[in-house]
């Protein structure tokens, strides 16, 4: 019968072109129908390589639309992304490209990011650094976030960097009294971060950041935007010079 002979072949085109290039089973009789599904199980039982490769072309199909959906959503949060106004801004403010970080400082990946982040830096000069207070592992991260951020406000750039790396180096519970003899040791004026930490400001930025986040769909820390890329999770420095020359190149 024609469809013991045409399964194999009508099964592998639905796989991989779609059902819209496949047989149409409604045009088939009770019994046509059973014939058909009994040669599809004998030939997936025989070729089970073939399932393999449905899989990997739909992870494939899935991925490049995951991407695409990701562009999109760099591009309709581009300003906030890259020029919010108030998000600290570091490696070479001039670069071609920017590397935006979610981060927050309890995560052990956000952690085992900074020299990673640091040698891309080191190695490609022509990257800028944009940083994003994203507390989203409890009180104890918000109030490093709200520490972090007073700090920015009171005392500037220079020494939030300073509190940004020392509380990234900081292994224990964050209080008032181990952030106050952070900022000590950095020579800098405890009283008014610690009185800036709950201020509408600061509020103000972490709100906005949490918003951002919520629109491009970051649910986790450390994530990235290099360019036009979402980078969603922890990658080593080689992977991410080869996403910024990749940007460069889509850039012309």
């Amino acid at each position: 019968m024609i469809l013991r002979h045409a399964a194999p072949a009508l099964l592998g085109l639905s796989l991989i072109t779609g059902p819209a290039q496949a047989l149409d089973l409604n045009a088939l009789s009770a019994s046509e129908k059973e014939e058909f599904g009994a040669q599809v199980r004998e030939y997936l039982l025989e070729n089970p390589e073939v399932i393999i490769e449905a899989i990997n072309i739909l992870e494939q199909r899935n991925a490049v639309a995951e991407a695409a959906a990701d562009q999109e959503l760099v591009a309709a949060n581009a300003d906030e992304l890259f020029n919010d106004g108030y998000s600290w801004v570091g490696g070479n403010p001039e670069g071609d490209i920017t590397l935006v970080e979610f981060m927050d400082y309890r995560c052990g990946y956000c952690r085992r990011a900074v020299p990673e982040v640091a040698d891309l830096l080191a190695e490609d000069g022509n990257i800028r650094l944009v940083i994003k207070e994203f507390p989203i592992l409890g009180e104890a991260s918000v109030l490093s976030s709200r520490f972090a951020v007073a700090t920015k406000h009171v005392a500037g750039d220079d020494a939030y960097k300073q509190v940004h790396d020392a509380l990234l180096e900081f292994g224990g519970e964050p209080t008032e009294v181990s952030l106050r003899r952070i900022s000590d040791g950095l020579g800098l004026d405890s009283d008014a971060i610690v009185a800036a930490m709950d201020s509408d400001q600061v509020t103000d930025e972490i709100t906005r950041t949490r918003a951002l986040a919520q629109r491009m769909q970051i649910s986790g820390t450390p994530s990235f935007v290099l360019g036009t890329e979402m980078l969603r999770g922890f990658l080593p420095a080689d992977q991410m010079l080869q996403i910024a020359k990749g940007v460069r190149a889509e850039q012309g």
